[in-house]
């Protein structure tokens, strides 16, 4: 079953082209499904029916593991059942009558506008690091990108002249997204005074590189994530896509159109992009108040 594994991820690498981070954690998801499987003696794929793959996501819920995981599990485990019927080596799909678990749509957890600029204020640009430091967080904030997308831009991707970098996002889906003058400015800064210092006499096409002129790890800008927002005194948690988030509630609370910000971030469907159009209660209660007839 192990091996069915592997040939189903390189499918999804190869035929699909998904992102190395999504194929990874597709792995770490049906390996733990494949374990439930065993342990319940179940040793053929083509003996697992329904009710065993609703007691999997019944076992998941028990150990608190949340809704929106047991959905991303179900969706591995979905794409992995049509790969086996296709490929014939099950006879049907016990997936197709599955639900996928209600989900509470969290409204996820972002900045304010004071707190993003004390976050990026953070890095000090008379540093050879701080310049490269500031440069990333402003990207960031920018564009909306992901820290992986962010780690695998090229400077070729970057242009600079006319403010737009082409990104590229999950499944090689390539999107253009405009840089402000703040973030334009700090990109230079690192490009003359950092970036050819951290390369001395080597080569990179990667944008944003380490002290040491190799391609920065998505691990090392979460890190300096985390450690700009704690000397910053951010008590707010802090994610991997706080900023991105950040970026997209912003746009939205300043009237940016739903379309527009769904592009920027290379969001596939829309009602992903619409968690963000969360509007302040006390905002909402002005309004009602100034216009409604009986306020």
């Amino acid at each position: 079953m192990k091996e069915l594994i592997d040939s189903f991820l390189d499918y999804l690498s190869v035929e699909r082209a998904l992102a190395k981070n999504t194929i990874a954690a597709y792995r770490q998801d049906l390996n733990m499904y494949l374990d439930f499987m065993i342990k319940r003696k179940i040793e053929a794929l083509s003996r697992i029916n329904k009710n065993d793959i609703v007691e999997f996501m019944l076992f998941e819920k028990d150990n608190g593991i949340s809704p929106t995981s047991i959905s991303r599990r179900l969706a591995a485990i979905r794409m992995f059942h049509r790969f086996l019927s296709r490929e014939r080596v099950i006879k049907s799909d016990p997936t197709v009558l599955i639900d996928s678990p209600k989900l509470w749509k969290k409204v996820p957890d972002t900045l304010s506008l004071n707190e993003v600029e004390a976050l990026i204020g953070q890095p000090q640009a008379r540093d050879r690091q701080g310049a490269r430091d500031k440069a990333i967080l402003e990207t960031l904030y920018a564009t909306g990108m992901r820290v992986s997308e962010s780690t695998d831009l090229k400077t070729n991707n970057v242009n600079l002249d006319i403010g737009f970098l082409r990104c590229i996002g999950k499944g090689n889906k390539e999107r253009i997204i405009p840089l402000g003058k703040k973030a334009i400015q700090s990109i230079k800064r690192y490009l003359e005074f950092s970036r050819p210092y951290f390369l001395k006499k080597k080569t990179s096409e990667c944008l944003f590189i380490s002290r040491s002129g190799a391609r920065l790890s998505r691990q090392s800008v979460w890190k300096l994530i985390k450690r700009y927002a704690k000397e910053a005194k951010i008590k707010k948690p802090i994610k991997v896509h706080t900023l991105r988030h950040s970026f997209a509630t912003h746009l939205l609370e300043r009237g940016a159109d739903l379309r527009s910000v769904q592009e920027m971030l290379g969001h596939s469907n829309i009602s992903t992009t619409q968690i963000y159009t969360h509007i302040d209660k006390e905002r909402l209660k002005t309004v009602h108040k100034q216009f409604h007839p009986r306020p």
